[in-house]
């Protein structure tokens, strides 16, 4: 069947978006223009009956929407990297002590010294995909990257310690 995504004009309400699951599920968002959303979950036996309907704020959509991109991206990656000899997905964690806390990402000349792409930074459960190199780097921020078991041992070495 596929996974389906449909979206509905409501005219004068806002936009409706379902998903479809590959098993027939069906999710929905509605959006209303003043700025609302409630998270729609359809029967299973009847997919054109909402079963429950949960109003959601801003602040939670944003978190189920950084949930679902973190493990989703993640787990991209790294399904990826098992289809692909010698291509490693790693988590990168800025020390502290490292010379490159609050400093931007393009400092650290990570693709140009180690040859590992920098695809994405966690920061407080929150994802920065495809980070620009102005990104200033937090303690604890959380570098994803992908590379060569080499490039990703000397990326990590080269954020924790600095440029030999």
């Amino acid at each position: 069947m596929g996974i389906r995504i449909e979206k509905v004009d409501l005219p004068g309400i806002g936009t409706r978006n379902d998903l479809v699951t590959e098993s027939g599920r069906r999710l929905s968002i509605v959006s209303y223009r003043d700025g609302e959303r409630n998270l729609g979950i359809f029967d299973v036996d009847d997919p054109d009956a909402c079963r429950d309907s949960i109003p959601i704020t801003e602040d939670e959509a944003e978190a189920i929407a950084d949930l679902l991109g973190t493990s989703i991206s993640i787990s991209r990656l790294t399904r990826l990297s098992d289809d692909v000899e010698g291509l490693y997905t790693d988590r990168l964690e800025i020390p502290p002590g490292s010379p490159f806390v609050n400093r931007p990402l393009g400092d650290t000349k990570t693709r140009t010294r180690t040859h590992v792409s920098i695809v994405a930074i966690t920061r407080d459960k929150k994802v920065i995909a495809s980070p620009t190199p102005t990104e200033i780097l937090r303690p604890g921020d959380v570098i994803v990257a992908v590379g060569t078991r080499e490039g990703l041992d000397a990326a990590g070495r080269l954020i924790a310690n600095g440029p030999d």
